[in-house]
């Protein structure tokens, strides 16, 4: 049997784009064949919920009651469940993982546990890296820069990025590129998964009418993510391969 995988996605700085790292995750695991389910900690609202509605519920992690809808089903039968975690609350919600002795069930080998941390360009988000360094035992580590939102990385010095990222052992890193501005937008006024615009299909799989220009960009961009994914084996988490080419479906 499988063990159970937990991915959080996430960050305390706001604006970085945790969210869109969430729905790559979920379509690459689709892709492949990888039974998933979502959290979404955008309570009451939600955003991850609106682009995977049938895969993901939303919660407030800051509730034991939520807690236990997360926590209590890992055993459901699903691969892995990914928790897309509202900005601002990266620290509290590890902080509830060892708290519960999440954090210890993963360094014992009952479950997997990876977190996909998402990075911003200030010196601020170092400082996240050294704060979440003390939850980082038994777990897989992914420092990842997101340039989706056009960020420009790393006016910081590269000693003192090393210094901080070399404080968690086997951290590694992820990078996801920038999408053409009008192929991200309108994926967003589709309220599709990116293989579903790349696909031309409309929320329930309908045939859609999305352009043909922007299809190719969001297809290129999602190739070059994958890879990156493809790279770091983010299948075996699962005990699973990865069967499909990136950006394909």
């Amino acid at each position: 049997m499988v063990k159970p995988v937990v991915i959080v996605v996430g960050a305390d700085k706001g604006g970085v784009g945790k969210t869109t790292v969430s729905r790559t995750l979920l379509d690459y695991f689709s892709a492949n064949n990888v039974q998933t389910r979502a959290f979404d900690t955008e309570s009451p609202r939600g955003t991850l919920k609106r682009f995977h509605p049938a895969i993901t519920e939303i919660v407030d992690m800051t509730r034991t009651a939520d807690q236990m809808k997360i926590f209590d089903t890992l055993n459901s039968g699903l691969s892995v469940t990914v928790i897309d975690v509202r900005a601002g609350l990266m620290s509290p919600a590890l902080a509830s993982l060892r708290d519960i002795g999440f954090l210890d069930a993963a360094r014992s080998g009952q479950l997997t546990f990876a977190v996909f941390h998402v990075l911003g360009s200030s010196i601020a988000s170092l400082d996240e890296i050294a704060e979440t360094s003390d939850f980082m035992g038994g777990a897989k580590y992914y420092l990842v820069k997101n340039f989706i939102n056009d960020t420009q990385f790393f006016q910081w010095d590269q000693s003192t990025y090393d210094s901080y990222f070399k404080r968690i052992k086997d951290a590694t890193d992820l990078t996801i590129p920038k999408l053409n501005e009008m192929a991200y937008e309108q994926v967003e006024v589709a309220s599709v998964p990116f293989v579903n615009f790349v696909a031309n299909k409309g929320p329930h799989d309908d045939a859609a009418n999305f352009s043909f220009v922007l299809r190719g960009y969001v297809r290129h961009w999602l190739a070059n993510v994958w890879s990156e994914y493809d790279r770091i084996n983010l299948t075996d988490l699962a005990g699973a391969k990865s069967v499909t080419r990136a950006g394909e479906r």
